[in-house]
């Protein structure tokens, strides 16, 4: 599970820093992180003033705007 968490980690990363294309892979990885960070939250009350960073928000904010193919 580490493993997957880091590859999804790994793909936002890259994709923020413009080393891979923004695509719905990028999208996909980023709901499982945005879910994991729920799952935290609900879990436990420590996780619960933790956010993404302004850049990882304003990535999530351009999901409407890509053309699907």
């Amino acid at each position: 599970m580490i493993g997957t968490d880091s590859n999804h980690c790994r793909i936002v990363a890259e994709s923020l820093a413009g080393e891979r294309q923004v695509d719905e892979q990028t999208f996909g990885s980023l709901a499982i992180l945005v879910e994991k960070l729920e799952q935290l939250k609900r879990h436990n009350e420590v996780f619960s003033r933790i956010e993404f960073s302004s850049d990882v928000k304003k990535l999530q904010s351009r999901k409407n705007t890509v053309p699907m193919n």
